[in-house]
């Protein structure tokens, strides 16, 4: 008898600023009926002031240290679907955390269509005053290895958030994770479209 597949009580998407992280979560969430959960905005929330604040006046490696105490204190929380800042990865507890916190899964999506999408927001800071497809192909070559680390992988290129999120669904109903039915898309979809993919102004 083959061992029994664990079911994981959470669902984590990575990926770079772009890729679609807090749009389809919030459709997984909706679907599901789970708690969605940004990091991003946790920070926020923790500290009073915006990502790009935070990234001008208190430079990066402040930022990642918040955000390290905000992802350590997810631990132990169960049926929400969490999404990670894209910079996230590249501390390894922070990797840790993650596969013990639940289903992890990369959004994979090209710099040329993350370029498109962030080039209509004006709060990404790593991207200030720079070529945004260039800025991301780099980012992109020195995370995919941390990324490539999911349970799964998903690419979003040519494809909507529903289509994306009904995906990894159907994936995590395989494992054994998340119950429900057919939820809100439509509030979604037209954010995407928007270029707010990330539904936040930090996404780094």
């Amino acid at each position: 008898m083959g061992e029994r597949m664990e079911v994981k009580p959470n669902l984590v998407l990575t990926g770079l600023m772009g890729c679609g992280k807090t749009t389809v979560g919030r459709l997984i969430a909706s679907e599901l009926g789970w708690e969605f959960c940004d990091t991003d905005r946790l920070i926020e929330e923790a500290t009073g002031c915006s990502i790009p604040v935070l990234f001008r006046e208190k430079g990066e490696p402040f930022f990642r240290r918040i955000e390290k105490t905000v992802i350590q204190g997810l631990a132990g929380k169960n049926q929400m679907v969490v999404a990670t800042g894209g910079g996230a990865v590249l501390d390894g507890e922070n990797r840790s955390v993650f596969k013990a916190l639940g289903l992890v899964v990369y959004l994979k999506t090209s710099p040329e269509v993350l370029g498109d999408r962030v080039q209509r927001s004006s709060d990404r800071p790593l991207l200030t005053g720079q070529n945004p497809v260039a800025v991301l192909a780099k980012l992109l070559q020195d995370r995919e290895k941390y990324y490539n680390e999911a349970d799964e992988v998903i690419t979003t290129d040519g494809r909507t958030p529903a289509q994306v999120a009904t995906e990894i669904i159907c994936l995590a109903r395989r494992r054994g994770i998340g119950t429900g039915s057919p939820g809100r898309r439509s509030q979604e979809e037209d954010e995407f479209g928007n270029g707010k993919t990330d539904g936040n102004n930090g996404g780094c």
